[in-house]
């Protein structure tokens, strides 16, 4: 089986889940150029600790960018990957597992949040830690690198070839440990500055629980 990503497809040719999650990442897009900070203040993730923290949060900034790059790669690659697996899994599946690599993400991401605003103060560092509070989060690619897991799961031998290494095809299996392997030296090393590398592995590890709890359980296609 051979998945080219350098094909788009058309809004209109993808299954409703996928699509709707397009449109609706679009249209809060435009709603945040529009409100500006006040939608970064109610909306965009922050940890747990902080002030401006809100349970909807943990939610709501899987659908806020913060430019056209960022929401065009990952609207670009859930258009690609997403209906693959909606069309395996069924529309409601997939929503399901969307929503809960997503959750996990953010959760992920927070602790990690955490445990640099706790080191920082005790440090003594009261500065930082005010300072990390007070940093937003936002983006799908929690969610985008657990379809991504969830793709090279179930197809684990299909070859990709991504827009800038078209005639460079990898099978799927080994670019996600790549990509793996690359968010989690980049998330320790600190590289990247305002890139959430674990959220992004927070998307990976709960897709992989998931999909295997799926498997053992005799779930994955009902």
């Amino acid at each position: 089986m051979n998945f080219d990503t350098g094909r788009p497809r058309f809004l209109s040719n993808l299954p409703p889940v996928v699509r709707n999650l397009v449109i609706i990442n679009i249209v809060v897009m435009i709603a945040t150029w529009l409100g500006g900070d006040k939608m970064y203040g109610a909306f965009a993730l922050f940890s747990f600790g902080s002030p401006l923290f809100r349970p909807w949060q943990l939610v709501t900034h899987m659908f806020m960018h913060g430019g056209f790059w960022h929401i065009f790669f990952n609207m670009y690659t859930l258009a690609i990957f997403g209906p693959v697996l909606e069309n395996q899994w069924g529309s409601k599946k997939f929503l399901i597992f969307y929503f809960v690599v997503g959750l996990g993400a953010a959760l992920c991401h927070n602790l990690v949040m955490h445990l640099q605003i706790t080191h920082a103060a005790a440090a003594g560092n009261i500065a930082l830690a005010q300072s990390l509070m007070r940093v937003p989060t936002i983006g799908a690619s929690g969610a985008i690198y657990g379809v991504l897991l969830g793709f090279a799961m179930l197809f684990p031998n299909a070859e990709l070839r991504l827009i800038f290494l078209p005639f460079f095809p990898l099978k799927a299996k080994w670019l996600i440990l790549i990509f793996a392997a690359i968010e989690l030296l980049t998330g320790v090393v600190g590289t990247q500055d305002g890139v959430a590398h674990f959220a992004h592995l927070g998307g990976m590890l709960f897709a992989l629980i998931l999909i295997l709890y799926w498997k053992k359980h005799g779930q994955m296609y009902n």
